[in-house]
């Protein structure tokens, strides 16, 4: 929460340590469980929708992965909600259980050629639980990081949340390159793609286990202790905080949109366009990472030493410019999909080092979780979920050229609203 400028101190306590480990850990799990749908989008679209037209069968796929975020604004509001009256602990606890369950779900659905419509249909479910969990996921575990952090190094403490999301992006992918590049075709449509949906359940229920073992934020405790925590945070937060919320979901815009074509579905999009193979462009995502989550927590640092604005306003000013350029040096071969792929990650780096950080400094902690949560989650419905749809369709309609347009004009959109924004890098934070 804004107010006066606080005492700043470089120090992280021991226990301040273990939150930010435990939270990083549960968090990267959960995020192989929601990655996993992206990476295997190819497969899925075979298996669980009527054979016959291939690029038909994927924009099928990938419907049901934007009707996933359909949920997470209402995923965001109950559990965020949540968050903000039993607890970060408990509210961390409940969307990590859905999002492994979920994910098991998933793995043991008979295909389409075996049970009809019924695959897609339960496929649909177990997607929309997952966007449920993903839409709580985020506020809860934001607050989570941001709150265990001492004065002076709040950013460095939220960028491990998308050092945790990227994190899991990345074994999602990692499996991904594994199972392409060691199974035969047959053997990857028959189990292999189910295999990696079981570990992703398994990886979650590791996750929960870290969740519980830790204990709760100070910021929580004392607003629960002095009674400030609120029955219905959600009229709260629009009430009492209505131009935070609005902020928060325009600092979303570039970076939700940005982050799902570079950071997800890129591979998916060049063996589309160039028609590399989908075993070297996931090869490419999976080296791009490594480097994303190496630099987050230093791009952390530095904006809690040069400000939020500053990093904020490089990465969606780079966009804006260097779009254009970076979609149209795609060609068939690894190295240019990997320079494509690491040069967006790296504006990325200015966007993800200080989301998780600027939206809790907008709140005070009766409504951090939700406030968070619910006008994020809707920009990411928007802005996220349909970007890999609006991809496909416009390479499906011979216009791939074109999205270079609805790139800048998003990171347009939110460049403006950091530049206008206030700077709290050194305000008081409770």
């Amino acid at each position: 929460m804004i107010g006066a400028p606080e005492v700043s101190t470089s120090k992280t306590t021991p226990a301040q340590r273990k939150a930010i480990v435990a939270g990083t850990i549960g968090n990267t799990v959960e995020w192989v469980d929601w990655a996993l749908y992206s990476v295997f989008a190819k497969i899925i679209a075979v298996e669980f929708f009527p054979a016959g037209d291939e690029t038909a069968a994927l924009l099928s796929t990938l419907a049901v992965f934007a009707i996933g975020f359909v949920m997470r604004p209402i995923g965001a509001a109950v559990l965020g909600a949540y968050a903000d009256r039993q607890g970060r602990k408990k509210g961390l606890a409940l969307t990590i259980g859905l999002m492994a369950g979920a994910s098991f779900l998933i793995a043991l659905t008979p295909t389409y050629a075996a049970v009809g419509l019924l695959a897609p249909v339960v496929l649909l479910l177990a997607r929309l639980l997952q966007g449920f969990a993903a839409g709580g996921e985020f506020g809860s575990s934001a607050a989570f990081l941001v709150e265990s952090a001492g004065a002076g190094r709040r950013a460095f403490a939220g960028s491990w949340q998308q050092v945790s999301v990227a994190g899991g992006v990345l074994i999602a992918s990692l499996i991904g390159t594994v199972a392409t590049s060691t199974l035969s075709d047959a053997a990857l449509h028959s189990w292999g793609w189910r295999v990696a949906f079981v570990l992703g359940g398994l990886l979650g229920l590791v996750g929960l286990w870290l969740r519980t073992s830790v204990e709760d934020t100070a910021s929580f405790t004392t607003a629960a202790s002095s009674g400030r925590t609120k029955t219905n945070p959600l009229r709260t937060m629009f009430v009492d905080h209505p131009i935070a919320a609005l902020r928060v979901a325009g600092i979303t815009i570039a970076g939700t949109l940005t982050y799902y074509i570079w950071v997800n579905y890129l591979p998916t999009y060049a063996n589309l366009v160039t028609g590399i193979p989908l075993s070297q462009a996931l090869l490419s995502q999976t080296l791009s990472l490594v480097v994303f989550v190496v630099l987050l927590p230093f791009v952390g640092l530095l904006s809690d030493k040069v400000g939020r604005k500053p990093t904020l306003a490089a990465f969606a000013g780079g966009f804006v410019l260097l779009s254009w350029p970076l979609l149209h040096l795609l060609q068939n071969n690894f190295w240019s999909v990997f320079a494509v792929q690491l040069a967006g990650m790296l504006l990325v780096l200015g966007y993800s080092a200080n989301c998780a950080v600027i939206m809790a400094e907008q709140f005070p902690p009766e409504v951090r979780a939700t406030g968070i949560a619910l006008p994020y989650a809707l920009s990411v419905a928007l802005f996220g979920g349909t970007a890999p749809y609006i991809t496909t369709w416009l390479n499906d309609i011979g216009h791939h050229d074109l999205l270079w347009l609805y790139v800048s004009g998003a990171a347009l959109i939110s460049l403006v609203i950091y530049l206008t924004m206030p700077e709290t890098k050194d305000q008081e934070f409770e």
